[in-house]
């Protein structure tokens, strides 16, 4: 059985960011860790597609009644979908900007966040699909400390991992850890 993380960076820095770093020495540690391990890379910063009226009302659009011009505005987000439905481990690599996460990250979860395909509207709330993951949360901040008050970042990407149905959520200081 091959175990498969999907491995996201989202700092604009290339060169020299310690959630770069980190994250990459997690990866490194599954891979010597455990056998049969398969990454997929998604790399952030050279940007993503912010939602649109035209998307969203291709996403609103059942799913049996779209058109091509609707599959094809929804087509980068099911690609993304898809990683994330079919990843073990999710590693979140994200710095810390102005008390969140960079615009790029957030474009990303606008994009993930899929109704029927990552989580459902039941008569309780939304409920998550995406069952049976571990989301790591590699974190790096220049001022703010990691899981404070002022931490916003963290508070709520482990909201968001809830809400598409990832429980297992495991916060990495990366300004703290050891891996490097």
């Amino acid at each position: 059985m091959t175990n498969k993380i999907l491995h996201i960076n989202s700092s604009g820095r290339k060169e020299g960011s310690l959630t770069r770093q980190v994250s990459e020495k997690l990866v490194d540690q599954f891979k010597k860790d455990e056998t049969n391990v398969s990454v997929v890379q998604r790399d952030l910063a050279s940007g993503l597609p912010f939602i649109d009226e035209q998307w969203i009302n291709a996403n609103f659009t059942d799913p049996e009644q779209r058109n091509d011009q609707q599959k094809q505005a929804l087509a980068f987000s099911d690609s993304l979908v898809n990683e994330l439905q079919n990843a073990d481990k999710i590693i979140i690599a994200s710095p810390i900007y102005n008390f969140s996460v960079p615009a790029v990250l957030k474009a990303w979860i606008d994009l993930i966040a899929r109704a029927r395909l990552t989580f459902r509207y039941t008569e309780n709330g939304p409920e998550g699909l995406l069952q049976n993951k571990t989301a790591y949360l590699v974190m790096a901040s220049g001022g703010v400390p990691i899981e404070s008050e002022m931490d916003l970042a963290t508070k709520y990407l482990k909201q968001v991992m809830r809400f598409i149905g990832i429980t297992d959520v495991k916060v990495i200081d990366a300004t703290k850890n050891d891996l490097i």
